[in-house]
């Protein structure tokens, strides 16, 4: 059950690491899964396009020892997939 709360983002964030930052208008909020004793890379990415507020799931296969090194790493690649993507993950 703590799987699916943190993966769909019903976790408690207590950690500062994870707290929402915005970049180029979207919202990155970094969501950290434990796996197997290591976490694995896992974000949020969001923005209102058309008057709606649409969001991408970013799960990766990359595990890391620490969550705060797991949120650092999602924001890394959240701006990346941005920078790449742009609106084009919500299609």
């Amino acid at each position: 059950m703590s799987f699916l709360k943190k993966l769909f983002g019903g976790g408690n964030a207590s950690s500062s690491s994870h707290a929402a930052e915005m970049h180029e208008g979207y919202v990155i909020t970094p969501a950290p899964m434990a796996d197997g004793g290591q976490y694995r890379l896992c974000a949020e990415i969001r923005k209102e396009v058309g008057g709606e507020m649409k969001s991408h799931r970013l799960i990766r296969a990359d595990l890391f020892p620490t969550e705060d090194q797991a949120a650092e790493a999602a924001r890394s690649k959240a701006k990346q997939v941005i920078k790449e993507q742009g609106e084009r993950m919500f299609s």
